[in-house]
């Protein structure tokens, strides 16, 4: 029995140590050049924790998908400086345009960032197949559900591709609980953690572990407007702004994958 405790403490202590965030993974996050509005929402997006929790090591290949104004790019970009950073971003115009706002405004610090389009069709450009070594989604899986075509396989199959054996999929994703029957999935921005598995088991991951350093108790799900209800969007304007604003951002799951290196 003292064995076994042992055991159990020593692997928690080092799954502890595993999530602590780097002195440049820090660096990174207090850095001046950040957009102070993208700065405010820290305490619910958990940057530090949640990179660490992935394990994104500076001078590893990492695509985020879906970047859009490029919050997470603020980090990730300047961060992976020994490594390299790709933006995959919706095919047209308007899908690198938030980082190239960043570029235009901070030339030296994203010039270095790589596009692709994601999903990618024949012709367009791609992350090349084997190459990342992390691969990052925040609350994009519900995205992919809507319009006429359902992607959301598509969008796992190709981020499985585009990874090295032994690579990770980070995903963050708002959560709607198992037993919630009130809320429609996918429509509302949230999704069940047992439907984003089945896309994730589909496409060849194994899934790694989970934290909660995103979640939010208070978070009840059955808004007018769905998850934009809540800040930062404020769907409903003016209307139970305080509410909403004690709630905070939403609940979210945070899942991390691998894929397997056979």
């Amino acid at each position: 029995m003292r064995i076994l405790l042992t055991a159990t403490v020593a692997a928690i202590a080092t799954a502890a140590i595993a999530q602590t965030p780097s002195r440049e993974l820090a660096a990174a996050i207090a850095a001046p050049t950040r957009t102070p509005a993208n700065v405010a929402r820290d305490p619910y997006r958990h940057p530090a924790e949640t990179l660490a929790f992935f394990g994104v090591k500076p001078n590893q290949t990492v695509v985020e998908i879906w970047p859009s104004a490029g919050w997470y790019t603020e980090i990730l970009a300047p961060y992976l400086a020994k490594g390299s950073y790709w933006a995959a971003v919706p095919a047209g115009e308007r899908g690198p345009a938030g980082i190239k706002r960043l570029q235009a405004a901070h030339p030296g610090r994203y010039d270095k960032v790589r596009f692709a389009t994601f999903p990618a069709e024949a012709g367009q450009p791609a992350v090349p197949a084997g190459t990342a070594d992390v691969v990052l989604t925040f609350r994009n899986v519900h995205n992919w559900t809507f319009g006429a075509t359902d992607r959301t396989q598509l969008a796992f199959d190709q981020m499985f591709a585009m990874l090295k054996p032994g690579g990770t999929l980070g995903v963050v994703e708002h959560r709607l609980p198992e037993t919630q029957t009130n809320v429609t999935e996918g429509k509302s921005g949230y999704m069940k953690r047992s439907t984003v598995l089945a896309y994730a088991t589909k496409a060849g991951f194994k899934l790694a572990g989970e934290s909660n350093v995103n979640a939010n108790p208070k978070d009840t799900r059955d808004y007018p407007k769905g998850v934009w209800t809540l800040p930062p969007n404020y769907a409903e304007k003016d209307v139970d702004r305080a509410r909403y604003a004690a709630i905070g951002e939403s609940d979210r799951m945070t899942l991390k994958f691998t894929k397997p290196r056979r």
